[in-house]
């Protein structure tokens, strides 16, 4: 089973810029579809970014633009640099795979199966 490992939460004013990172280990199969999912308080999860092995990317329309997911396949890391961060981006962040759905640019982001045990991201005003 494919264990995920986040880090690089924090706290940060309005405006400023965080990079999160998840290991994928122990493997990364061939044909993976990753990606970010976040929770606020008293709010459902909700999918931030996807990205499959055939490069496909999609964001949920509230990051756009701000937001930058990628994968090392050679470290087996993925990431999520988020810039220009809002106090509504406030939640936890969970790295999340097995994508229920397609990857589509024009579409948010598909439900995941699994998740990491996630890490705080908190925005100042």
């Amino acid at each position: 089973q494919v264990q995920l490992v986040e880090s690089g939460g924090g706290s940060v004013e309005d405006g400023g810029s965080l990079r999160l990172s998840c290991a994928l280990t122990p493997y990364m199969i061939n044909t993976y579809c990753f990606g970010w999912a976040r929770q606020a308080p008293g709010k459902g999860r909700e999918g931030v970014a996807a990205i499959d092995s055939e490069g496909m990317i999609s964001y949920v329309d509230s990051v756009k633009g701000r937001f930058t997911i990628s994968i090392d396949n050679v470290k087996k890391i993925l990431y999520l640099q988020m810039n220009s961060l809002k106090p509504e981006d406030t939640a936890m962040y969970y790295c999340a795979g097995a994508c229920r759905g397609p990857v589509r640019s024009d579409s948010e982001p598909p439900d995941f199966g699994f998740w990491g045990q996630g890490t705080q991201v908190t925005v100042s005003s």
